[in-house]
């Protein structure tokens, strides 16, 4: 558990970092440009950590996956970005093939233990 919240923080940062990315106004604007060198450098932290105990490819799929629908989210929500059907089916896929790798993981698992 405390892999998935230290996974939780590293996706959080990420998406925080990526937003003071666009706020930065190419690094010209200090503050977010801070924000972004403290968000990616907790995230990149805090994924290293959560590596310890979740296997690479799964925590970087929910990190990339999870991060990405976030981002989307806050785009639409804060900068009035477009959605469309195909941003929808976008996240949705994102999220099924989240879903599905942690499947593929939990069944091994149970292989593993019988």
């Amino acid at each position: 558990m405390k892999g998935y919240l230290f996974l939780s923080i590293s996706i959080i940062s990420e998406v925080f970092a990526t937003m003071m990315l666009k706020i930065s106004d190419g690094f010209t604007v200090i503050f977010p440009s801070i924000g972004v060198a403290l968000g990616y450098g907790i995230a990149f932290y805090c994924l290293s950590l959560c590596l310890k105990m979740i296997p690479l490819s799964l925590a970087y799929a929910i990190w990339s996956g999870v991060g990405t629908a976030l981002t989307v989210i806050v785009g639409i929500v804060a900068w009035g970005e477009s959605f469309n059907l195909y941003s929808g089916i976008g996240i949705i896929l994102i999220i099924g093939g989240v879903v599905m790798l942690n499947q593929k993981d939990r069944s091994e698992k149970l292989v593993q233990s019988k």
